[in-house]
């Protein structure tokens, strides 16, 4: 059973198919965090130490016993209010305005499969995983409060899940100023933090720094979790590296505002925690009321990152993502913005059908300007209906001649938005999120609906309803395009409350589109990837990774996206060059092989491209159809650093060792230099494996030991896919087939 408790030490372990996690109730009522790592028997507690502290206080449960503090001691759930001094994951108030609480172990409770939590997105579990959860129930007699810690296990996955749940069960009013879901307590170590950081165009670029004595802070303020910050942090020892080594890691599963920290404590001990924002956030909680903290995902591997980040590619592909596109291979699609931005006619968008028909591409999206008068972005945003003079006809009839020439339809939308010049805006300006009496701050021109109401939720539904029933629309670009700075709602009573009302908003404003169109692919987007996070992928599928589509750039984004997300999740196209961001000319050849590392498509106007470059087309898109089932659910590995190395590789190996597909691109070259050579990994030791373009033969264990040189690529941004097929022996195979 993955969850044990052991009466003679009152210690409850978790136990996964390499990991465990064991916690203990102390004789003072208190739980403490004892381990997290390598699967292991037997009692903990012989990690524990005591000693008098000078400085450091010690509780009424102490009964003068100055050896026992809070501050020095591993904790499951800190909290503001009995000596630890330390970061908490939780801060209350009670009716007078005091802070503070002292939480005690009440009861534990153990079921079979995975916890739900109402109103958030959280990973499940299917039948055949041995799922199980550990409720655990903490108490504040004096306050009426409780927690409920939440703990869902995924043996197979070696995965586990934290929740807490906040209730006021007393008879006075609280105020929660701090909420967070999870922590991991080290008594000691010398650690790596690695997080995942950027800009907009920019996005989670690794950056590895030693734990050192003080705290690391990151998070979003921005009300989404932001192109600035991932809600993804990983702890590793100082030598591990992609195969040796221990790493832990945390991702959050919500797509608001969070924080994410790391401190060295005055003992050199470690924590490490996640949840929501302090920022704006107080949140009321009168007698009979609850707050549920978002899911935090944790992992452990003891060999090295690229086990770590396997371990979260196949909980959030196959845990987290659902429905019907999660196992299903996505369209190749061919979008209009980089085209044609906001300036086109419904006969170019046919024309470009057309074309998308011609190379193969199976969907033609429709992006921004088809709505209203919205012809720049300054206006229109919450104005939802079709400007059929500029289509030259109706939605239904324009996605009937698309259908037509055989190519699938998907259209843009920006439903949390609305621009002050819009009949929306002025028929309700009350629905924006903006402070009475204060000019509020734009963003692109535009504010926020407040998806905190409730009737600000229907009517977007409706909305959505409207335009999704006028054909047969099969994707949906579900874009975002600010931060939330002016944080009022007409619809609270307490205005700290809003940024977590407003994504519970979002999220069952999501859940009612999928249920009302369980078909319909719905692509995640925030400015590209300013919501590229667990707790969207549990709605939308594949995400839009960047706004960046330079090949080069892309290398370095989608690296470190794949510490934390799968391939399949990445939303990636080949677009026009010179690459409207940066400039930057790359061969087109390498702008697909490092977009099929994604969904897959193209972002450009095919009437611009040469005989060659269409033919090309067609093949990449043929080739795609081919590698996608890889790309979707082969184990992933990073075979280099594009922050560092002249050549950065990617693998993907199926399940069953049988076929593997190695691409590289060329990020710096020299004069006269010697063979580039690349390591695969993940092969099956013993086997044989062919290339199938070329038929050359390679034994598995020389390829991981010593790699095989890549001849074509000599030039500056030259890139080589090498697919290979699993053999016995040297027996002849038939191309494209696998054994």
């Amino acid at each position: 059973m993955p969850i044990l408790y052991d009466e003679k030490s009152n210690t409850l372990t978790i136990v996964t198919d390499h990991t465990s996690y064991q916690m203990q109730v102390d004789a003072k009522g208190y739980l403490l965090h004892l381990y997290y790592g390598t699967r292991s028997a037997g009692c903990m507690d012989y990690l524990l130490t005591y000693a008098d502290r000078g400085g450091s206080a010690n509780p009424p449960a102490a009964l003068g016993d100055r050896t026992y503090s809070l501050d020095a001691l591993p904790q499951e759930f800190p909290f503001q209010g009995a000596g630890d001094c330390r970061s908490p994951l939780l801060r209350v108030r009670d009716a007078s305005g005091a802070f503070g609480c002292d939480l005690r172990f009440s009861s534990f409770r153990i079921r079979d499969g995975k916890y739900s939590l109402p109103g958030l997105p959280a990973a499940y579990d299917e039948e055949g995983d041995d799922a199980q959860t550990l409720s655990v129930i903490l108490q504040d007699p004096r306050l009426g409060l409780e927690v409920e810690l939440l703990y869902g296990v995924l043996p197979r996955l070696d995965v586990i899940c934290r929740s807490a749940i906040v209730r006021n069960e007393g008879k006075g009013a609280l105020l929660v100023d701090k909420l967070e879901s999870a922590c991991l307590d080290f008594v000691h170590g010398e650690l790596d933090l690695i997080c995942f950081c950027g800009r907009h165009a920019m996005e989670r670029i690794p950056s590895r720094q030693r734990v050192e004595p003080g705290s690391r802070l990151i998070g979003s303020r921005r009300g989404i979790s932001s192109h600035q910050y991932n809600p993804l942090l990983v702890l590793a020892d100082r030598m591990a590296d992609e195969r040796v080594g221990r790493c832990w890691s945390l991702q959050l599963v919500y797509s608001g505002a969070f924080r994410a920290e790391v401190e060295r404590d005055q003992y050199d001990q470690i924590r490490a925690q996640m949840g929501l924002g302090e920022e704006a956030f107080s949140y009321p909680l009168d007698p009979g009321e609850s707050i549920v903290a978002p899911e935090v995902i944790m992992s452990f591997s003891a060999e090295g990152l690229a086990r770590l980040s396997q371990q979260l590619h196949e909980v959030i592909r196959t845990r987290v993502c659902r429905g019907y596109w999660r196992d299903r291979e996505r369209p190749v699609l061919l979008n209009s913005w980089e085209a044609f931005y906001m300036d086109f006619t419904g006969e170019d968008i046919v024309g470009m059908a057309r074309q998308a028909a011609d190379l193969g591409i199976d969907l033609l999206v429709l992006d921004d300007g088809w709505f209203s008068d919205r012809n720049d972005d300054t206006k229109a945003l919450g104005d939802w209906w079709v400007n059929e003079e500029k289509l030259g006809c109706d939605l239904g009839e324009l996605i009937r001649r698309v259908n037509g020439l055989g190519v699938s339809f998907g259209i843009w939308m920006e439903p949390e938005m609305v621009s002050e010049k819009s009949e929306l805006f002025r028929a309700h300006p009350d629905w924006a999120l903006a402070i009475p009496g204060k000019h509020p701050v734009l963003g692109r021109d535009q504010l926020v609906l407040d998806l905190s109401r409730t009737e600000v939720v229907d009517a977007l539904f409706e909305q959505i309803c409207s335009l999704l029933d006028q054909g047969n629309i099969e994707y949906l670009k579900w874009d975002y395009n600010r931060s939330i700075i002016d944080v009022y709602s007409h619809g609270v009573r307490d205005q700290g409350a809003v940024l977590y009302r407003y994504m519970l908003g979002l999220y069952g404003l999501l859940e009612r589109v999928i249920a009302r169109y369980p078909t319909l692919l719905i692509e995640g987007c925030a400015g590209g990837g300013g919501r590229f996070d667990a707790g969207m992928l549990y709605y939308t599928p594949q995400i839009w990774c960047s706004d960046n589509t330079d090949a080069v750039d892309r290398l370095t984004i989608q690296y470190g996206s794949s510490f934390g997300y799968p391939s399949s999740a990445v939303g990636a196209h080949v677009s026009a060059c010179p690459n409207h961001m940066n400039g930057r000319v790359t061969p087109l050849a390498t702008r697909a092989c490092v977009a099929m590392a994604g969904t897959f498509g193209y972002e450009l106007d095919p009437k611009r491209l040469s005989k060659k470059e269409l033919d090309t087309i067609r093949g990449q898109v043929q080739d795609f159809r081919k590698l996608s089932h890889l790309v979707r659910e082969g184990r992933y590995w990073r075979l280099g650093d594009p922050q560092r190395d002249a050549v950065v590789g990617w693998e993907y190996v199926s399940a069953d060792g049988d076929e593997a597909l190695v691409c590289a691109v060329v990020l710096r070259v020299e004069a006269n230099e010697g063979m580039r050579y690349l390591v695969p990994c993940g092969l099956t030791p013993g086997a044989t494996y062919v290339e199938r373009a070329s038929g050359r033969y390679y034994p598995a264990d020389a390829l991981m030991d010593m790699g095989m040189p890549l001849p074509g690529a000599r030039s500056l941004y030259d890139s080589v896919q090498v697919h290979l097929l699993r053999c016995d022996g040297v027996a002849d195979i038939k191309e494209g087939t696998r054994r």
